[in-house]
């Protein structure tokens, strides 16, 4: 369902005197290749912005076109943090985007008062924050660090396609679809993908699992349930 983003959280916090409230999220936590991204953005008090929303739900144009807007308005900070597919099989993928994630709020020139993070909570975390489950589709911070951290790495997998060519990460920027694992299967992992993924180690295995999901009749929808939004 759609929800338009707000600044509810934000004014809630202001109203209690923390004057800069940043949002944070992560781009390439399921991929199988590349390297995961978080962005950190402190929207101004007075921003507008009427397309704005969860990345997941613009189109790539329509996602590029906000992303140049959001970076040229001198009066947003933000702040975008890499982790390699290198650190991501070391440390293991979630402590890795929380690596990301505090990477990014450290290259903000100043550091916020409170942080709404989309998602669970980020244990540790040097500032107060708040976990909002659905954050990107809720919190207009949120969503601008949704979109920051989802261009920036879409531009990188763009880059790594350049390199390697073969494995068409333009198409579908290291996630695991079916071409992705044909690829996969044909040639082999390369240095960017991450060896700790089983899919990547056994990629015939995670083509012939997708191809029976494909190949099954569909279940009977479920009734959808609510999860209550925590207050701030």
């Amino acid at each position: 369902m759609y929800r338009r983003c707000g600044f509810r959280y934000e004014k809630k916090l202001r109203s209690t005197g923390l004057a800069r409230v940043a949002g944070i999220d992560e781009a390439g936590r399921g991929a199988l290749a590349g390297p995961v991204v978080a962005a950190a953005v402190v929207l101004p008090e007075k921003f507008r912005h009427r397309r704005l929303n969860d990345s997941k739900q613009l189109a790539p144009e329509l996602r590029e076109e906000i992303y140049c807007e959001l970076v040229s308005d001198t009066e947003l900070r933000w702040g975008v943090a890499v982790v390699d597919s290198i650190e991501i099989d070391r440390i293991n993928i979630l402590r890795a985007s929380h690596r990301a994630m505090r990477l990014a709020i450290g290259a903000l020139i100043e550091p916020p008062d409170h942080v709404l993070i989309d998602g669970l909570p980020v244990i540790p975390f040097p500032l107060p924050q708040t976990a909002i489950i659905d954050g990107d589709c809720i919190s207009l911070s949120i969503a601008a660090a949704s979109v920051i951290a989802k261009v920036t790495r879409d531009r990188m997998m763009r880059d790594f396609c350049t390199q390697f060519p073969q494995y068409c990460f333009s198409q579908h920027k290291g996630y695991g679809t079916e071409l992705h694992l044909l690829k996969l299967h044909e040639f082999g992992p390369c240095p960017i993908h991450r060896r700790s993924f089983e899919p990547v180690a056994q990629p015939l295995l995670a083509l012939g699992e997708l191809v029976q999901i494909r190949s099954s009749p569909p279940r009977r929808a479920r009734r959808e349930v609510s999860v209550p939004i925590p207050e701030v």
